[in-house]
């Protein structure tokens, strides 16, 4: 199993506690790596990713690139510590609780989960906070985040 995280900040990462968000996500869900490459990166990187790829123009905090289906997970997300950061203060939790969680959530992405609809969004976050207690990092309110 092959985890790599990639910070193309100058911004320190907990990159220990990341790599354990990772493999607890993989472990809980049935996954197996065979590669996942994390990029951290700031909010232009971000947006250029996204307008290139997906066609959209605007932040997000995530975008992930599965190059597998199933438990067999090859593949890359790329996290914005920018919209991490405004996302933390929008929802009232520390900067390292919101990158947990946007961490897991790319997981979850590729592991297959979406969150198109409002009910895989909730689902989505349920095992989100379900993570994140079990690595000790709390869980801020979810009641605004269930509107996003």
């Amino acid at each position: 199993m092959t985890i790599q995280l990639h910070n193309t900040t100058r911004r320190a990462l907990p990159e220990a506690k990341l790599k354990k968000a990772v493999r607890l996500v993989l472990s809980e869900e049935g996954g197996k790596a065979v590669s996942i490459d994390a990029i951290y990166c700031g909010g232009r990187m971000m947006r250029r990713i996204n307008r290139e790829f997906l066609g959209h123009d605007y932040d997000t905090d995530t975008v992930t690139f599965p190059y597998s289906e199933g438990l067999v997970v090859e593949g890359e997300f790329y996290v914005s510590l920018d919209e991490v950061g405004r996302n933390a203060v929008r929802f009232k939790s520390g900067f390292e609780q919101e990158l947990l969680r946007v961490t897991i959530h790319s997981v979850l992405h590729l592991l297959g989960y979406d969150d198109a609809s409002p009910e895989e969004r909730g689902r989505m976050r349920q095992k989100e906070d379900r993570y994140l207690r079990i690595l000790g990092a709390g869980v801020s309110s979810t009641e605004e985040r269930s509107q996003v």
